[in-house]
């Protein structure tokens, strides 16, 4: 019999996503493992595969549609011998259901009840209630840079309609001072949330880029982050001197191939990411996360490399760093940076994690701090290594050095549990070949 094809949950995490691209068409035969979509995450691009073999009957989701929900129905697959009118008695028990389900959630109508005007519906959808509205109706007002909240319906009980867009004005449609609109902080307990940041700039002053699906993951992520963990930072100076002499002997060292380019080329990120994994595994307490029963120690020192993204921000990871060697390293990192970029990581690449390393030196950053990357309990930010005047036995003398900053999980790690890591640290930075010991 005729089946639904749901959208994919292609990650633990993953709520909705984006059917960036339908690689299949009604009437095309497909079995099983044919890639049938390109789903776009927060994170990646995905290649969406079938399971079962048969025809598609029906493309029940357009290609470039956001915010489709995991679970829901996005094509119509038929076995071997149906016809499309299979398709037909599909959708109406789909229709059948929701029609079932919208009549049994709807409030009994009050005899004596007086008839909302719009401007009173309109006005109770300000104040936090949630508004009903087509798909295109979305869609339209997403494009014309109007506000759902401030738009009358006149569909069915309220439902705002193509027709209710249209007729609406981009000025009059946003929300007017004093308005309760949604805004950053909205929704998170104890936090009171932030003016629409619309009221206060004149109309015309300003272009609207609407929030992709990452850009939008990361607001909530970070957000959330902030402020349910217990942030605290602790920072320290490395000399690199040493470690920019020993970095120079290796690379000048890598063989070259015929076109005479080196095999490899280490940065000082990469020696920094080998420091940190070494250091996590002197410092098990460090190398731990938080879960409300329970904290999670890993095994393996797993060390996130921060990579910044035209369009957002991604953390994806070596895997059990300390096993590794520098060149190991450096070759792994540079290829999942340009996975990253091209939005190809699958998500065992980039979930999970115990520890991240966030550098933001070659930009000339001298010192900041991060925001921790949950699940994971502790992120350095590193800043640009640079000439500084520092005393040796008594004299003053030049050295390159780096300031680090490391933010903590106070829930996990205590103060003198992240002092003790970030000198073990600084002492394998200073002393690369204590690495080795």
């Amino acid at each position: 019999m005729a089946t639904n094809i749901l959208m994919p949950a292609l990650s633990p995490t993953m709520e909705e996503g984006k059917l960036a691209k339908w690689l299949v068409k009604e009437g095309d035969i497909v079995k099983s493992g044919t890639i049938l979509a390109e789903i776009e995450t927060d994170k990646a691009t995905m290649e969406f595969e079938a399971v079962d073999e048969g025809t598609i009957g029906k493309i029940l989701v357009a290609e470039g549609s956001e915010g489709v929900k995991v679970n829901a129905p996005i094509a119509v697959l038929l076995a071997e011998g149906e016809k499309a009118g299979a398709v037909v008695d599909i959708l109406a028990a789909m229709k059948d259901i929701k029609a079932a389900v919208k009549a049994e959630s709807a409030p009994a109508p009050k005899a004596d009840a007086p008839k909302a005007s719009p401007a009173t519906a309109s006005a109770s959808r300000n104040d936090g209630a949630r508004v009903f509205a087509s798909p295109l109706a979305k869609r339209l007002a997403a494009s014309k840079g109007i506000d759902l909240s401030a738009v009358s319906g006149t569909g069915p009980r309220g439902r705002i309609v193509k027709s209710d867009v249209e007729n609406a004005k981009p000025g009059a449609a946003k929300p007017a001072a004093g308005a309760a609109a949604p805004a950053g902080g909205a929704g998170i307990p104890g936090v009171t949330p932030l003016p629409d940041a619309r009221l206060l700039y004149p109309a015309g002053s300003y272009e609207e880029i609407p929030h992709d699906s990452m850009r939008k993951a990361i607001a909530k992520r970070l957000t959330s982050a902030k402020t349910l963990i217990p942030h605290y930072y602790l920072t320290v100076d490395c000399n690199l001197n040493a470690l920019m002499a020993v970095r120079e002997k290796m690379n000048a060292a890598a063989p070259k191939g015929k076109d005479k380019v080196p095999a490899y080329k280490l940065s000082v990120n990469d020696f920094i990411m080998k420091a940190s994994a070494m250091a996590l595994m002197k410092h098990p307490d460090v190398n731990a996360s938080w879960t409300d029963t329970a904290i999670l120690k890993h095994k393996d020192a797993d060390v996130g490399v921060a990579v910044a993204l035209d369009f957002g921000l991604i953390t994806p990871i070596i895997f059990k760093a300390q096993t590794k060697g520098l060149v190991e390293i450096s070759n792994e990192v540079k290829e999942l940076a340009g996975l990253a970029k091209a939005k190809k990581l699958k998500p065992n690449q980039y979930e999970g994690g115990g520890f991240s390393v966030s550098n933001l030196g070659m930009y000339g950053i001298k010192n900041f701090t991060s925001i921790i990357n949950p699940p994971q309990s502790c992120i350095i930010a590193v800043g640009a290594g640079e000439e500084r005047a520092i005393v040796v036995n008594g004299k003053i003398e030049v050295a390159t050095v780096m300031t680090v900053t490391m933010s903590a999980d106070h829930r996990v790690v205590d103060g003198g549990t992240g002092a003790k890591f970030l000198q073990t640290l600084k002492t394998f930075i200073e002393e690369p070949a204590s690495m080795l010991l």
